[in-house]
């Protein structure tokens, strides 16, 4: 690509998304449900609760011992975040959030209060989205109202022109499109059991919690022992984890897709891009997206990019891919 066009698509211009009128009500739950479980990364026990919110009060986090409400906002979103997305604001830090979002974003749950307790880490369950879905379900929705007793229309943001961010051979692009897409692209070439793979689909409701919710989070096994010795995955095992050798495949079949790893990156795409929301409306916007070996980091600093707030450098955005 020559250096003009480079230029071109990492700049963003404010007519790149506008908020678009749904016609439907902010939702919220129609009643409390929580679940507990271990954190992937602290190995603590764990307890979220999620509770109905106000329409306009959107999404956030309430941490044991703590005041400060932590809004799902990507402003709240730290840059450096290594194998999950962690929200921060002042001395309130709540991690691994994207599971519990993506399913909340999918499922249209625009308002809620969620509380954490034994911990900052949102359980872990099973690895995927499912479970989250099945309480939500369970739970069921219901228009929200403001403190006035008013409902309130719920925006979409809707990409206009094209917006990319790319490095290395790492990427995500948003282009528009009247419907919900989601094209995503993994490469392992190391890891014969995963190796190459593409997932496509258009997202709603029913897609997501038959397609996307149940694809579990997976580790490369050699991996295991370093990240171990780095603080992290010290709650992951067989249970809630697809792990995959180099050289003898996957350890713990079977998988419930046969590209269930590039299901769930897109299962992690949705969480991390509900973080556009703000004041209940909903958070990934209308468009096509279309991801290559991105990771957690960079779906957050997209959404930076595409706000115009990008905060990680070009050289930083090589340790994500």
């Amino acid at each position: 690509m020559c250096g003009s066009a480079a230029r071109a698509l990492n700049s963003v211009s404010r007519a790149a998304f506008s908020w678009k009128p749904t016609g439907l009500p902010q939702q919220t739950l129609a009643a409390a449900v929580s679940r507990s479980g271990l954190g992937l990364h602290s190995g603590e026990k764990t307890t979220a609760t999620l509770f109905p919110a106000r329409a306009g009060e959107g999404r956030y986090f309430v941490v044991e011992g703590e005041e400060t409400r932590v809004a799902a906002e990507v402003t709240n979103a730290e840059a450096h975040s290594p194998l999950c997305t962690t929200l921060r604001r002042g001395g309130a830090r709540v991690r691994t959030v994207e599971h519990l979002l993506s399913a909340m974003e999918a499922l249209g749950v625009d308002n809620c209060r969620v509380e954490v307790n034994g911990g900052d880490e949102i359980p872990l369950l099973d690895g995927s989205a499912q479970e989250w879905v099945m309480a939500i379900r369970g739970a069921g929705l219901c228009a929200a109202k403001d403190s006035s007793g008013q409902k309130l229309e719920k925006l979409a943001p809707e990409i206009h022109e094209p917006v990319y961010l790319q490095k290395s051979d790492c990427f995500i692009a948003a282009l528009p499109s009247s419907r919900i897409r989601i094209t995503y692209g993994i490469d392992f070439p190391k890891v014969p059991g995963i190796g190459c793979q593409r997932f496509a689909t258009v997202l709603d409701a029913t897609v997501y919690s038959s397609k996307i919710a149940p694809a579990r989070t997976f580790c490369i096994f050699e991996e295991v022992e370093k990240l171990r010795s780095a603080g992290l995955i010290r709650g992951g095992s067989l249970e809630n984890a697809m792990v995959c050798s180099i050289s003898g495949g996957w350890l713990n079949p079977p998988l419930r897709f046969e590209d269930e790893p590039c299901r769930h990156k897109s299962l992690d795409l949705i969480g991390d891009f509900s973080l556009l929301a703000q004041n209940g409306n909903q958070g990934f916007p209308l468009a096509h997206v279309i991801a290559y070996k991105a990771g957690h980091a960079l779906h957050t600093d997209f959404l930076r990019h595409l706000l115009g707030r990008s905060a990680v450098g070009q050289e930083n955005l090589a340790e994500q891919c």
